[in-house]
């Protein structure tokens, strides 16, 4: 599939595990595709495993037999906007929208799967790597999706460019151009999926670099 097939893709303002993601790898070219949030890597026996891994560490996907065959052969990156955090605090948890101030799309790194179930059409799905988080989203949460630095997304996708310069990519970006915004409590829904769920809910941001 090519972006092209692609075009008529509604945006999205909150996707939940198990739901249909965006991800572009490289085969012979840029190739997107729809991805199922979640993990199943290829020798799984079911697909519950993919509940477990929506998220992976980058400091330990070398290591985990789970992330090990879709490192060294299947990246890919999962463009977006923004993400959510929810931080606590004595009234309960606060969502936050966390993005770059101009509203520009940049790209998690990721890693996807094709997974057969017994009888069954082939499933792709897709885990998104997590780092140490930046001074921006450390108040908020202990961990953070890697978001590539524009100059390294080609690199990530590259099969040729050597493992260790691969897992070196994987850090938190510098939270300068970055915002975390509060955000309706209505994303706690995965039913609701509307642009009104980015607004912020008081002026001002709670916190911005």
């Amino acid at each position: 599939m090519n972006l092209f097939e692609l075009e008529s893709l509604e945006p999205r303002y909150n996707i939940a595990p198990t739901q249909q993601i965006l991800g572009v790898s490289e085969e012979a070219g840029r190739v997107a595709r729809l991805l199922r949030w979640g993990l199943i890597p290829f020798w799984a026996k079911d697909a519950s495993i993919g509940n477990k891994l929506i998220n992976a560490r980058s400091e330990t996907i070398a290591e985990k037999p789970s992330f090990r065959h879709a490192l060294a052969k299947r990246r890919c990156l999962i463009p977006a906007d923004g993400f959510y955090e929810w931080k606590k605090g004595p009234g309960g948890k606060t969502p936050m929208h966390i993005r770059f101030r101009d509203g520009r799309l940049f790209a998690f790194a990721g890693l996807w799967e094709s997974w057969t179930p017994p009888g069954g059409p082939a499933v792709s799905t897709c885990t998104i790597l997590t780092t140490e988080p930046n001074k921006l989203v450390a108040p908020i949460h202990n961990r953070m999706p890697v978001i590539l630095d524009p100059g390294d997304e080609a690199a990530w996708l590259d099969p040729e460019t050597p493992p260790v310069a691969r897992l070196g990519l994987l850090k938190s970006l510098a939270p300068e151009e970055m915002e975390a915004v509060p955000v309706s409590i209505r994303v706690n829904s995965p039913a609701v999926d509307d642009e009104s769920l980015v607004e912020p809910v008081s002026s001002g941001r709670l916190f911005e670099f």
